[in-house]
């Protein structure tokens, strides 16, 4: 049985073939979520407001993403390993300059030549070894050490990711700051099945503030509106609440259950019953 997981069933350039290609760009609902994606990668970027940057798209595919980057006013180039991808980017006449590549071999731009960096569901793709010479720890520190190189010193690189398992996270990060890096994961709705998405968010030399991830506000301002008490409280196995022993409540409560259970005379209830006496010196 196969896995559900696109990067299970075989190479992004085997993959990706002229027929999944186009399936994937026709399809609504997969555009819909890119440019989401796309929109998010760029929001976190935190770019100049007003100002054209000039961006690089990893795993630009068909040019989804990078049509986001055009909306917004921005410059921009894309790598991408299938042929069949950058195909139909040429035939949609999308804006940016299109490179054929593999990103775990590296990036061959000049130093400091983009603004930012975003990347929509490719990242993950490192992580699989599809050929005998492939480590993906060593392609993973070849493609961040070398995108590293090509950013401006302030920049940052947004990188949308399905993460498999901590471990895969934690080789993916672990790289990234290896490579020079400063940042971490950036999780929005951390408890929604269906909406959560990870944004590895890196900075090129100065480290930033970290952004907060979407989602979460409204979980923190419950956790600041829960009402604490110093008084403990005590619950049977049914739920219900335990009443202090020796307590008037617990008294009354045991002299009414010997009633009922008709257990010999018990005193009547007055006034004083539970009350504590007064200390005899």
């Amino acid at each position: 049985m196969l896995s559900g997981r696109p990067e299970h069933r075989g190479p992004p350039e085997l993959f990706y073939n002229d027929q999944e290609a186009r399936k994937y760009t026709c399809n609504s609902r997969m555009i819909e979520i890119q440019m989401q994606m796309a929109s998010r990668a760029i929001e976190l970027l935190n770019l100049p407001e007003g100002q054209p940057s000039f961006i690089l798209d990893v795993g630009c595919g068909s040019g989804l993403s990078g049509e986001a980057l055009t909306e917004e006013g921005h410059y921009w180039a894309g790598i991408d390993i299938s042929e069949s991808m950058l195909n139909i980017a040429v035939e949609r006449e999308v804006e940016g300059d299109l490179f054929l590549s593999d990103m775990g071999n590296g990036m061959f731009f000049k130093p400091g030549t983009f603004d930012g960096v975003i990347s929509v569901s490719a990242l993950q793709w490192l992580c699989n070894a599809d050929k005998k010479s492939h480590n993906p720890a060593k392609r993973l520190y070849q493609f961040f050490s070398t995108l590293f190189a090509s950013m401006i010193r302030g920049a940052r690189a947004v990188f949308q990711f399905y993460p498999e398992n901590p471990a895969q996270m934690e080789l993916i990060t672990g790289q990234a700051l290896r490579a020079g890096f400063a940042g971490g994961v950036v999780v929005d709705y951390p408890n929604s099945t269906k909406a959560k998405k990870y944004f590895l968010c890196l900075f090129c030399g100065e480290a930033g503030a970290m952004p907060k991830g979407l989602g979460t506000e409204e979980e923190e301002e419950a956790r600041n509106t829960v009402q604490y008490t110093d008084a403990r409280r005590r619950h049977t196995r049914k739920g219900k609440e335990r009443v202090p022993m020796k307590s008037r409540q617990w008294i009354l409560e045991k002299k009414e259950r010997r009633r009922r259970q008709g257990r010999g005379e018990t005193r009547p209830d007055t006034k004083y019953t539970g009350r504590k006496r007064r200390p005899i010196f």
